[in-house]
């Protein structure tokens, strides 16, 4: 079922009602604008790599990909009722987590007519008492009634390799393996070592060798120190 959230992010990238779900060779597009196809995806990547890589041999294509920064949990009595609780969740999403999903297309991305668009933004999730699995013992069970759109914080656009490595630490060094990563970045090694996989799968850095366990890399133009 369609959230409302999905809905707004298509009116957002196109106003006009009849350039959403736009029939092309086949396949339902979320919308069209200016000519180029526009396929906001909520879930895995993975999910609709087939499908652009088929539509990019003869179309413009843009990827919306949204990550949530910031969800305000709305509990409701029952589905459809009245807002009993609400709170924020402690979950925050950000711009790295673009690398979560781009694990599952580096085959497809970079693409001259490919934009690979993030959209960060802040929601509201409406939740009732439901009957679903319940992934703990300890967590109430719920089940999501729909998802909004509060507010578009800010978008990134990737187009090419050049995109993908502005994400890397400016300090970086050179010749480095995924500790420098973690370090600069701020996150933990195995992300780190995620990042590294697509940066180096897609071809934006390249593998020079090893330091004892460790992988060393070095971004392609740039000579050792």
């Amino acid at each position: 079922m369609e959230t409302s959230l999905h809905r707004q992010l298509k009116a957002h990238y196109a106003p006009d009602d009849s350039q959403q779900e736009v029939a092309c060779e086949g396949y339902r597009i979320d919308a069209v604008r200016n000519g180029r196809l526009i396929e906001i995806q909520h879930g895995s990547l993975a999910a609709i790599r087939d499908k652009i890589a088929a539509l990019l041999k003869n179309h413009r294509v843009t990827v919306v990909k949204p990550i949530v920064t910031k969800k305000q949990l709305l509990k409701l009595d029952s589905r459809g009722g009245k807002v009993v609780q609400q709170r924020l969740s402690p979950k925050r999403g950000k711009l790295l987590d673009l690398f979560d999903e781009l694990v599952y297309f580096t085959r497809v991305f970079p693409h001259r007519k490919l934009i690979l668009e993030v959209v960060l933004v802040e929601v509201e999730e409406l939740r009732y008492p439901g009957h679903g699995r319940r992934r703990r013992r300890r967590e109430r069970d719920f089940q999501i009634e729909d998802q909004l759109l509060a507010r578009v914080v800010e978008t990134h656009k990737f187009r090419s390799l050049a995109d993908l490595r502005k994400l890397l630490p400016k300090k970086l060094p050179k010749t480095f393996h995924t500790g420098h990563l973690a370090e600069g970045l701020e996150v933990p090694r195995w992300t780190a070592q995620r990042i590294a996989y697509c940066l180096r799968e897609t071809g934006a850095i390249r593998s020079v060798g090893k330091q004892g366990n460790a992988l060393l890399y070095r971004q392609p133009g740039r000579a050792a120190a």
